[in-house]
């Protein structure tokens, strides 16, 4: 289990490192919009994103 985690949590720093790479510019402007969004739409945009996680987790296995 533990493996795997490592594989996971490998795997998500690649991606979170591929658009600070390529468009270091662009990273900046989203971080800044991001930082003017109130706590309500991150929440939200939060919880969508962990239930996309466990659909396609659950759809993959």
């Amino acid at each position: 289990m533990w493996h795997e985690l490592l594989i996971a949590f490998a795997l998500l720093m690649v991606i979170e490192g591929v658009m600070p790479f390529l468009s270091p510019g662009t990273m900046r402007k989203m971080m800044q919009v991001v930082v003017e969004m109130d706590d309500h739409a991150l929440r939200v945009g939060g919880l969508v994103s962990m239930i996309l996680g466990v659909v396609t987790l659950y759809l993959v296995n």
